[in-house]
């Protein structure tokens, strides 16, 4: 206990003399930060807004020392990661309709009730992150995913997200879930029905049955870029291809991008005429929207070009090694 408390002061006394140098602070709060960009796209939007401003990593599991640091009066904000993005919301004083419904907070920003005291706020950007991939990408909505089904790969959070973006804002039909693990399925369906997103949600579980099922507009793979190597992976590859070589040739959104956001599924989609939109365009347009609160910006206010050029340039840094 006394090493864990000294390592504690340590990393207080280190975040407290980076703070002092800064005009405003917030935090990216989870574990397994290194490889995170987060800290690096926020970096470039407070450069060319010529912010002294900085998001800084906070590796932890200690609830109890965020709470403490969130209440710092130059903190702006923070990014939440695993594993605290459902355990946050119940100290935080009001959610987004996004937050509320998804059930996870991965953002948490500022505002002041009528008597000026803080409000701290949660948000779920994650979902305008796969909405945002879509929008921006894809030069006719109509004519490629509005108003067909859709087809989520996976069933973790970033699941969730996509079917939420799909169902609320990208006008998708039918939603099919194909995933490895039966029971993880059921636990989507069973948790998006109760947050009143839930209907039409199909899960695909046979190659026959995805045969008979009209083509998707728009997918959106939540799967590592691993070969699958078990009966029930190679399963979903096979729908997944059968989804695939349709007719109709959609939009799809590869999640994954770390190590590269180059997989063999987004290739596999590319072969069979698919658009392919790479998985740093979720988490360029989250973080974005991330800042907006922040900055209370719009949009069309932040470097966004920016962000993408240095991005980009540290994934090519990353593929190297």
């Amino acid at each position: 206990m006394a090493s864990s408390t000294h390592v504690q002061h340590d990393q207080e006394s280190s975040l407290a003399a980076r703070r002092d140098l800064l005009d405003r602070h917030g935090y990216l709060f989870g574990q397994k930060l290194a490889a995170s960009m987060s800290p690096l796209l926020h970096e470039v939007v407070y450069r060319e807004l010529g912010l002294r401003w900085e998001q800084m990593r906070l590796d932890s599991t200690d609830m109890d020392l965020f709470l403490r640091l969130m209440h710092h009066p130059k903190f702006y904000g923070a990014s939440v990661t695993m594993p605290h993005k459902v355990s946050i919301i119940p100290h935080l004083d009001q959610l987004t309709d996004e937050c509320r419904d998804v059930g996870a907070c991965n953002t948490i920003f500022l505002r002041a009730d009528e008597r000026g005291n803080r409000v701290f706020c949660g948000a779920n950007t994650d979902v305008i992150g796969v909405r945002e991939s879509f929008v921006q990408n894809v030069s006719s909505p109509a004519a490629v995913y509005e108003n067909r089904p859709a087809l989520v790969i996976g069933s973790g959070g970033a699941a969730r997200s996509a079917v939420y973006a799909l169902r609320k804002f990208l006008q998708a039909t039918d939603i099919y879930l194909v995933n490895r693990d039966v029971g993880e399925v059921e636990a989507v369906v069973a948790e998006c029905t109760a947050r009143g997103y839930g209907d039409r949600l199909v899960h695909v579980a046979t190659v026959e049955q995805a045969s008979a099922l009209r083509g998707p507009g728009a997918i959106v793979a939540c799967v590592p870029d691993f070969a699958p190597m078990t009966d029930a992976e190679r399963l979903v590859r096979h729908i997944t291809e059968v989804m695939l070589q349709k007719a109709h040739k959609g939009a799809m959104l590869e999640m994954c991008y770390n190590p590269s956001p180059y997989t063999a599924l987004g290739a596999l989609a590319e072969a069979e005429g698919w658009q392919v939109i790479l998985g740093t365009e979720a988490m360029i347009w989250q973080g974005i929207e991330q800042d907006k609160y922040w900055t209370g910006r719009a949009a069309s206010e932040l470097p966004v070009k920016e962000v993408k050029t240095a991005i980009a340039a540290k994934l090519a840094q990353v593929s190297k090694l």
